[in-house]
């Protein structure tokens, strides 16, 4: 009898797991050290302790466009062209580092600026031209930089707009308080639910990324859609863990897609966009 016909009979038997062990066992070996190889290198060269950034892997790049292509209907080339915008942005890039440098919490950022899905966000402003963009949940505000940098190009095409960041804590978002970027931010801080309330123009898009429990991402989503403009699109960064925006969807008749970022050689599995449109 060949090998082939012996694994056959094999595993017709009760003795298939006990045969198929070693190789379940080097297959799970070789996923393991992989993950603990980027553990080893990110404790030792990375200073983050929360919201990790990372580079896309080229695959999921690449899905992201597409993401972003279905949502706005617009073409994966034109995409294309705005992720590349904000990868290339070196003003943007040599301010982050200088204003990561000189910040009280240099010891807890990385030297390397890496948007991951944030691009993301940046080509759906692009794409959108939003009037009125606003985000929940700032930290050091690279993600509001990152919505500040497509409103600016927005704004040289003859489409102005402005994101209103909001955070509970006042140290919050300190990338973005310098000019030119600061020109187009509104960081308001106190409670993400009382700050919607008191919105006094229409939303036209939305961002979730504020506290991630689901209560907390439900009030919001439930406060802000009487501030929506007609057609505002609404996002979230909580999407790998909630169905929150999904349901939220689904109620008020709109469309929902969901993205999952893969990062590139980093211990962490990625987070996501959601978005109901």
């Amino acid at each position: 009898m060949d090998r082939i016909k012996l694994r056959r009979a094999v595993a017709r038997t009760p003795l298939a797991p006990i045969a198929a062990f070693p190789k379940r066992l080097r297959t799970i070996a070789r996923h393991d050290a992989k993950v603990l190889r980027h553990s080893a290198r990110w404790l030792l060269t990375s200073r983050e302790h929360h919201n990790y950034t990372y580079d896309l892997t080229s695959l999921s790049r690449n899905h992201l466009a597409w993401f972003v292509s279905v949502v706005c209907d617009i073409p994966v080339k034109q995409v294309r062209a705005y992720l590349g915008e904000i990868e290339s942005d070196d003003g943007l890039r040599q301010h982050l580092l200088a204003a990561i440098a000189a910040s009280d919490r240099r010891g807890l950022a990385d030297k390397e600026i890496r948007y991951a899905r944030r691009i993301g966000w940046y080509a759906i402003v692009r794409a959108t031209r939003p009037a009125h963009v606003v985000e929940t949940g700032v930290d050091k505000g690279l993600g509001s930089v990152v919505l500040a940098s497509a409103l600016l190009r927005n704004a040289q095409e003859g489409h102005p707009g402005r994101v209103t960041s909001l955070d509970i804590n006042p140290e919050a978002g300190y990338l973005a308080r310098v000019a030119p970027w600061s020109e187009v931010v509104d960081l308001v801080i106190g409670d993400s639910i009382a700050s919607i309330g008191a919105l006094d123009r229409p939303v036209d898009l939305f961002l979730h990324d504020s506290d991630h429990s689901r209560a907390h991402e439900k009030r919001e989503f439930d406060a802000v859609e009487p501030k929506l403009a007609p057609g505002a699109i609404l996002l979230t960064d909580n999407v790998t863990s909630t169905n929150v925006l999904a349901e939220h969807a689904e109620r008020t008749g709109r469309r929902f897609l969901a993205y999952r970022e893969s990062p590139a050689n980093h211990w962490y599995p990625g987070d996501g966009i959601g978005v109901a449109w």
